[in-house]
């Protein structure tokens, strides 16, 4: 069963026929197209009449419809087939109707299953770029590091800090000291140590992306084996919200394996299915799963999770979520020679969105317009006022990623209309992610961000970290590196108004222009019980359950 007969298939009707089209379809060679044609037309799926010399017309004609046959193939390995097995299929050239058939048929697969132990079977669209604290960046790789590692403390939405594998803290000015909880157990089974803790905080305090954050840690010093003292003279009013974060997870390298303290281990990764299998011996409470199997589907798939009681019932609650926001930025960092450095530029386009913002929702239901501010409940209070247009040079660049396609879409089409003129460039998700030098030899885009769990924090978090779209604004002295430099030294209970303060003159630079939230819906069947959220407002897999029959 091949996906290429299939695209033939759907593409290409008996008839008159170049091979040359066919190669470009399948992309294929035209020496490996004509091998598929001879096997497909001995294998009996159609009768093909070559046409004589290179580039003259040959002639198809099907003998049996392939996609019938493929979808009832397909519904019997869905039913045969372990669950990341059958999934790749779902990925084929289907048609609308065959693909939206068979995701309802695979939709059975998915939410609980209870033999012989109690798993949970969620979609991935897209593989976790990595499993490392340090190297994830994107909110889904961040998720499962969530479950995989630990923090030496949490931090709630109000601020509070809370102690996660750090039992109790002595904070001074010159320095933090944490005292660790006992026989912590990594993944392997191996105790958790203080040297532990310090390799990993020096990995992070010297990694590129979060050096500039752990600038005001001088040293790192292990006291005892449960003892740790982080030293910042200079003071650092931040030092343990700096540690909540997911980067801040601590772990342990061993024979190629990153091992965790997390309630779930890391089983298997592959694109095709990554499982986590719940640590029996976890310090807090054990998951009341056994696993969660992550298996991929395409990136249109839409699932419900459903109940090994509810399998044959449609009873469902979606539970809402936020999904971050999402910023037009424009790049007018120090240096570049564009036209977007001209405040006239950037004024116009900031009002041009302004007045548009609110079709969004036409773009996407989910998209709610944002102009008041990327922070949750505040408001700058700022209105965009009609400016002139200003003369354009030549085309606007703009940044364009398959994550932010149909935004981008919309963000060119409402400049068409005001006549300003438009370059767009693609880039893959992975460059933009890990800011190769060339997605930034752009002139704007934009950037879709969800705050971990604390909004004071992650802001400055968000606008700091090596992984930020606006970093280079704020590396050089100037008026952006003073008001980030306020921080180090404001008690972190007063960071909301230095926040407030911040955006508001990044707006009124038009430098970034809050654009949307979004929210996420994820279906549940009803008895699925203890639905929340935990970080990057993604459901906590550890407090699931589902109240067994008796």
């Amino acid at each position: 069963m091949e996906n290429k007969l299939l695209t033939l298939w759907r593409y290409y009707p008996s008839g008159s026929i170049r091979v040359e089209e066919i190669s470009e379809t399948l992309q294929l060679s035209h020496k490996q197209t004509s091998r598929y044609l001879k096997k497909w037309n001995e294998e009996g799926w159609i009768a093909f009449t070559p046409g004589r010399g290179r580039g003259n017309v040959s002639a198809l004609k099907w003998k049996r419809d392939v996609e019938e046959v493929f979808e009832e193939e397909v519904v019997k390995r869905i039913e045969q087939e372990p669950i990341d097995e059958s999934s790749k299929y779902l990925m084929y050239d289907w048609s609308t109707d065959s693909k939206m058939r068979l995701m309802n048929h695979f939709h059975s697969k998915l939410g609980f299953v209870k033999a012989p132990k109690d798993k949970l079977i969620v979609p991935k669209r897209y593989p976790f770029f990595s499993i490392h604290p340090l190297e994830a960046a994107d909110v889904m790789s961040a998720h499962l590091v969530a479950n995989v590692f630990n923090r030496l403390v949490s931090i709630t939405q109000n601020g509070d800090i809370l102690p996660e594998l750090a039992h109790s803290w002595d904070v001074s000015h010159p320095k933090l000291r944490l005292y660790l909880k006992k026989d912590v157990r990594f993944h392997d089974g191996s105790i958790l140590t203080a040297k532990d803790v310090a390799h990993c905080l020096d990995r992070l305090k010297n990694c590129r992306h979060y050096r500039e954050l752990w600038e005001p840690i001088e040293e790192i010093e292990v006291k005892t084996p449960l003892i740790i003292d982080i030293h910042h003279p200079s003071g650092c009013s931040y030092i343990l919200p700096m540690l909540t974060m997911m980067c801040a997870s601590i772990y342990k390298e061993n024979k190629g394996r990153t091992l965790g303290t997390g309630c779930f281990s890391l089983e298997e990764n592959t694109d095709s299915k990554t499982t986590l299998t719940a640590f029996k011996e976890h310090f807090q409470e054990r998951p009341l799963l056994d696993t969660v199997e992550f298996v991929q589907v395409p990136k249109d798939f839409r699932g419900i999770y459903h109940s090994h009681i509810e399998e044959n019932q449609s009873s469902s609650v979606e539970f809402e979520s936020d999904s971050g926001f999402g910023i037009v930025v424009m790049n007018a960092l120090p240096g570049r020679d564009s036209q977007i450095q001209r405040k006239e530029v950037r004024d116009y386009l900031h009002w041009v969105i302004a007045k548009s913002r609110h079709t969004l929702p036409d773009l996407d239901p989910r998209l709610t317009p944002n102009g008041k501010s990327i922070l949750v409940g505040k408001d700058q209070g700022m209105t965009i006022p009609e400016v002139d247009r200003p003369h354009f040079t030549g085309p606007l660049v703009i940044r364009c990623a398959n994550h932010t396609a149909k935004t981008t879409e919309w963000l060119v089409e409402i400049f068409e209309k005001e006549g300003i003129p438009v370059e767009v460039r693609w880039f893959s998700f992975a460059d933009t992610l890990t800011r190769q030098p060339e997605t930034f030899h752009v002139d704007l885009f934009i950037h879709g961000e969800i705050f971990e769990s604390n909004q004071d924090f992650s802001f400055y978090h968000f606008l700091k970290n090596g992984y930020s779209p606006l970093d280079g604004l704020f590396e050089k002295e100037g008026v952006w590196r003073e008001l980030l430099d306020e921080y180090q030294h404001t008690p972190f209970e007063d960071w909301t108004s230095l926040n407030m303060n911040l955006e508001n003159s990044l707006m009124k630079e038009s430098i970034m222009i809050p654009l949307y939230y979004e929210k996420r819906y994820i279906p549940f069947s009803t008895d699925i019980m203890n639905i929340e959220t935990k970080h990057f407002g993604y459901v906590d897999f550890a407090k699931l359950w589902v109240r067994p029959e008796v």
